[in-house]
């Protein structure tokens, strides 16, 4: 009989069997109590949705609330206080905060020189400096627990093309926001960022025609997506998925 201590296999740890464990318990079920921003639509919407399928609890954030009934703290991200101020009572609304999931995005299309000096700033405020507060806010009662961050940005945020000045520049700043916490964090919080191609959303809506998807457009369905996000979101302390490229298959924006 061999002893444990001659054993090249290490003993069990009883803390990884226990689903309420800390960080040494090296133990995660599901994804937990999730604040997922623009989780009213699109993408953010199907985070929620696959965030309850796996048995978490999701908080959003967002300017109008979710059809799906999921708790929620009204919020414009542009206003960077307001939004720090709303982590926290969306940490109170659902009994404190193991992820947040980044997800609100806007864009306003056309020439540099065209686009209202306004509404250019305001895509810079909620993609950029509206992910920034959020984390911010949020980061002591994550790393009080091992948790997660998942930003998102955007193909765009590492191609850049013409006519989107204000999204590429919001997008990628959250690259190079989310690499450099993630260095910043390393061993306390796990840090994902996630680059997702077009999808078949709402976003385009209010886009002029002419910066729509064709109906023949290759795009991506959001809840494939979130299902890269849960991933991300269910790895065990220690295990981190750093950065997720998920696109169509005849994704045209990347690489």
């Amino acid at each position: 009989m061999t002893s444990a201590a001659a054993s090249p296999v290490p003993a069990a740890d009883p803390a990884a069997s226990d689903p309420s464990a800390g960080p040494a318990g090296g133990h995660r079920e599901g994804p937990g109590r999730v604040l997922i921003t623009g989780g009213s639509s699109g993408l953010g919407a199907a985070v929620a949705e696959a965030v309850v399928a796996a048995g978490g609890t999701p908080v959003v954030l967002d300017i109008k609330a979710p059809d799906a009934g999921h708790a929620f703290v009204e919020v414009d991200l542009a206003d960077t206080r307001a939004a720090e101020a709303a982590v926290a009572q969306a940490s109170e609304q659902i009994g404190g905060l193991d992820a947040v999931v980044t997800a609100a995005g806007i864009d306003r299309c056309g020439r540099l020189v065209d686009v209202d000096a306004g509404e250019w700033e305001r895509v810079i405020a909620v993609n950029l400096l509206g992910t920034a507060a959020i984390v911010r806010a949020a980061l002591p009662e994550l790393e009080s627990r091992r948790g997660k961050v998942v930003t998102v940005s955007s193909t765009l945020g590492v191609k850049a093309v013409s006519d989107a000045t204000a999204y590429c520049a919001s997008k990628f700043g959250v690259v190079g926001f989310t690499r450099a916490l993630a260095a910043e964090t390393a061993g306390s919080v796990g840090v994902t960022l996630l680059i997702p191609g077009g999808m078949w959303t709402h976003f385009f809506d209010d886009r002029p025609d002419q910066y729509k998807p064709g109906a023949d457009a290759k795009l991506n369905d959001p809840a494939q997506t979130a299902d890269a996000v849960l991933y991300a979101l269910t790895r065990p302390p220690g295990s981190e998925v750093r950065e997720l490229v998920v696109t169509s298959s005849e994704e045209g924006s990347y690489p």
